[in-house]
């Protein structure tokens, strides 16, 4: 091995060692607030390219589960900050953590990327460019990588909360 693979090596090794202990000190929140919100759940910790992810899993029943979701998403989002302000406090580094309660943000990945999908291929269609509804930053991420694996381009534009995706042709 070349000391420039070694150094790349060692590298990788440092950063997926502290996505991990991300992910710990975030677990060790997150299992904090459902004791305290007398909530049960499992905690799965993963590392998804260069974010940590959690996710708060069902025992049984997802019903109570949902609260910590809200209405579209608002209670899981801020879940994510205050998670991460935890992990910043830690770490005294931001953190891009990904948080899932009971696959509320899975399944929103599955649609997004269908819709982006669909819309490239009806600005495919009609060559004219197409503006999407406003999203949250990680709808959009979702639907700019859709886009991109259709082979077109896409933009964001607006202001938050009005911020909204345009697929180009």
């Amino acid at each position: 091995m070349t000391d420039t693979t070694s150094t790349a090596a060692a590298e990788d090794t440092d950063v997926l060692t502290r996505l991990e202990q991300e992910g710990e000190i975030a677990a060790d929140y997150l299992e904090g607030l459902l004791d305290i919100a007398d909530l049960d759940g499992d905690i799965d910790m993963d590392v998804e390219g260069d974010r940590a992810a959690v996710s708060i899993v069902a025992d049984g029943s997802a019903r109570d589960l949902q609260k910590l979701v809200g209405r579209d998403g608002e209670v899981l989002e801020a879940l994510q900050e205050l998670t991460r302000l935890a992990v910043h406090r830690e770490t005294g580094e931001r953190s891009r953590l990904m948080l899932d309660i009971a696959g509320h943000r899975a399944r929103m990945r599955e649609r997004l990327t269908a819709l982006g999908a669909e819309t490239a291929q009806r600005v495919k269609e009609s060559g004219e460019p197409l503006k999407l509804q406003p999203m949250t930053p990680f709808e959009r991420k979702v639907v700019h990588d859709a886009v991109a694996a259709a082979g077109l381009r896409s933009e964001s534009e607006g202001e938050e909360p009005q911020r909204c995706v345009v697929v180009l042709p």
